[in-house]
């Protein structure tokens, strides 16, 4: 049963669009009835179905009554719009609802697509970066999820579902308000916004996404370096076993302090050739990547600006030249710079742990720093305290 009140008779944009949506796949959703859902009415809110019911009854055999008017036109004010806007109200209220998000849902992650590059004194490239990776999040998910069980979008006061098997794309759904989807299976819902311009915004919201998200995410490498960025796979020119013995009995210590805590700061200091950046790269995917770490590849300034995003579960930094980064506080040089106490607070945890909630992700979050630099005597002594940097190793043979 369905019914049709609010119509625009003028042809202009809302009904162009709902024209869209029908020819798009779009179909109006029919509420149905459910009698366990009537009878939940009339035990838990009797007064008021009784109510209702008697106001619907009145004003159907007020119409019937009328003396005025043949008993024809009585019959044909029934199906007038002020009666059908009352039995539908009644109708609307004895069937349940559409299904909707549950907006408490503890886990949210949203994204707006395309992300467009902005370079400027109030957007560093890290900003943009950030966002990219969170798009690509989002996307992934959604291609894990699969094909949804359902899909609304409600528009002119009426609620209409495309139905799943018309189901191409995300970027070929026609958006002219507010989508949702649901999947079942994870009990997880994604709201679709439209902008101007062909923007969107994704909104995944679920009890539970870091299965999701470490699924999407599983291989993923970030690289930052001056105003060049990409995201991508994790690549590594040189196994581990060709290194020399001694770095890979180091390794082997690294593989199980990283499966032992949750988190860990590494150095690895040498003259330039001796293969320090090839052995972090191949830790990170050999290793890291296998246990499902999102590797990020970060110059200085990037460094100084990074906060792990609070949706990873596990997060590898990697930081070449660390002794550019983490410089003496006592040199004049490293004085100008807030760099040093940035890395310091990030190797304590105190940079993203200072406050955490207790029912997300903060808790079981493991964050890996891998650091390599030509010489430590230019780095801050507090950063070699023990509980800072948990391992270290020089590299001494040259390495082609």
């Amino acid at each position: 049963m369905d019914f049709e009140y609010y119509r625009n008779n003028e042809g202009g944009p809302a009904n162009s669009n709902r024209q869209s949506l029908l020819a798009t796949g779009w179909r109006p959703f029919h509420r149905e009835l459910d009698w366990e859902f009537v009878w939940q009415l009339l035990s838990n809110d009797t007064r008021e179905f009784t109510q209702k019911s008697l106001n619907l009854a009145s004003n159907v055999a007020e119409i019937l009554g009328r003396n005025n008017y043949t008993w024809w036109a009585n019959i044909l004010n029934i199906v007038s719009d002020n009666t059908r806007y009352e039995v539908e109200k009644f109708w609307n209220y004895i069937t349940p609802d559409p299904l909707t998000p549950d907006h408490r849902y503890k886990d949210v992650l949203s994204t707006e697509t395309p992300i467009v590059q902005f370079v400027s004194r109030n957007s560093i490239p890290i900003d943009y970066v950030l966002n990219r990776l969170q798009e690509i999040t989002v996307l992934r998910v959604l291609d894990v999820l699969g094909r949804p069980d359902i899909i609304t979008q409600y528009y002119l006061e009426r609620d209409f579902y495309l139905p799943v098997e018309k189901f191409v794309n995300w970027e070929r759904l026609d958006v002219v308000n507010t989508v949702y989807a649901y999947w079942s299976k994870d009990d997880v819902w994604l709201q679709i916004d439209s902008f101007d311009r062909g923007r969107r915004q994704y909104t995944l919201m679920a009890k539970n996404l870091t299965p999701l998200i470490n699924k999407a995410t599983y291989d993923l490498a970030i690289m930052l370096s001056g105003y060049q960025s990409r995201v991508g796979k994790v690549n590594s020119q040189f196994p581990i076993r060709s290194f020399p013995t001694d770095i890979q009995g180091f390794t082997d210590s690294v593989q199980q302090a990283i499966l032992n805590q949750k988190q860990l700061a590494v150095l690895v200091h040498g003259e330039p050739g001796t293969g320090k950046t090839a052995w972090t790269q191949a830790v990170a995917k050999e290793i890291l990547m296998p246990l499902g770490y999102v590797i990020f590849i970060l110059d200085h300034d990037a460094i100084a600006n990074f906060v792990p995003p609070t949706y990873l579960e596990r997060i590898c930094i990697i930081i070449n030249e660390a002794d550019n980064l983490a410089q003496n506080r006592a040199s004049e040089v490293a004085q100008y710079s807030n760099k040093t106490e940035h890395i310091l607070s990030l190797l304590d945890g105190t940079l993203y742990q200072s406050v955490i909630d207790e029912g997300g992700i903060h808790i079981q979050q493991r964050l890996v720093v891998l650091m390599t630099c030509n010489t430590t005597e230019r780095l801050d002594p507090a950063m070699l305290r023990k509980g800072r940097v948990d391992l270290m190793c020089e590299f001494t043979q040259r390495f082609v």
